[in-house]
């Protein structure tokens, strides 16, 4: 039991000021206090302290010089796929050009992996597909539609059958989650999405790859409006 709280503290710390960090309340450049100071300041012992420090060091978002003392390292050291790092940029509610970076980062892979889903998907992956869209037809509010969302893009990504590609969701899954929740509460009509995906699931089940990579190019398309305010409804198109 005292393993079990001992990780549960230096996790709470590590979350704690990893979301600081993130979310700009300490800024780059900026000398953390000395750790007797902090960990006092935290109510935590040094040793929970110094396990935090490791894991965020681990991280990027902070390094310790001698005689200097611990940091919060520039942006561009952060490992920013890293789940947690996503994770606390999303709970600080990021800012227009971390969604825009979200959006760039999937119009670059996932279009492509539509495409190759198109050419390599089996019947049992084409099936995970199909319940996913369903569940997204039969959702009752948009939390449900989040999560129905992200098992559609999951799906779409495992049946690629490659599995650098498949992988590649359990790192963004966080940012994606969190961008499908923003996005489907931002619509009035948080199914508004829906005949994109019907799109990409029809053309990966008749094995039409150019038209599974164009229809999930427009849906990223329409998501970027959606959140930026852009997108034409229907009743205004």
């Amino acid at each position: 039991m005292r393993v079990t709280n001992a990780r549960n503290l230096h996790g709470h710390v590590t979350q704690e000021l990893g979301v600081r960090i993130v979310s700009g309340q300490l800024r780059p450049g900026e000398i953390l206090p000395r750790e007797e100071t902090l960990a006092e300041q935290m109510a935590v012992s040094r040793t929970a302290l110094r396990e935090a420090m490791r894991v965020l060091s681990a991280k990027g978002l902070v390094e310790a010089r001698p005689k200097v003392g611990t940091r919060v390292r520039d942006e561009r050291y952060w490992h920013q796929l890293d789940a947690d790092v996503l994770a606390w940029r999303c709970a600080s509610m990021p800012p227009a050009d971390f969604v825009e970076k979200l959006v760039q980062m999937r119009e670059i892979f996932e279009p492509a992996a539509a495409a190759l889903a198109a050419r390599r998907c089996d019947a049992s992956q084409l099936k995970e597909i199909e319940l996913a869209y369903l569940a997204m037809e039969a959702s009752r509010n948009s939390d449900e539609w989040a999560v129905a969302d992200l098992q559609f893009h999951e799906a779409v990504l495992i049946a690629t059958n490659n599995e650098l590609m498949s992988s590649l969701f359990s790192v963004v899954e966080t940012a994606l989650g969190s961008f499908f929740v923003q996005s489907a509460r931002k619509s009035g009509d948080f199914k508004y999405s829906l005949p994109y995906h019907r799109q990409v699931f029809d053309a990966i089940r008749r094995k039409q790859p150019e038209v599974a990579r164009r229809a999930m190019q427009q849906m990223i398309v329409d998501a970027r409006a959606n959140m930026t305010g852009k997108r034409r409804t229907r009743k205004s198109a």
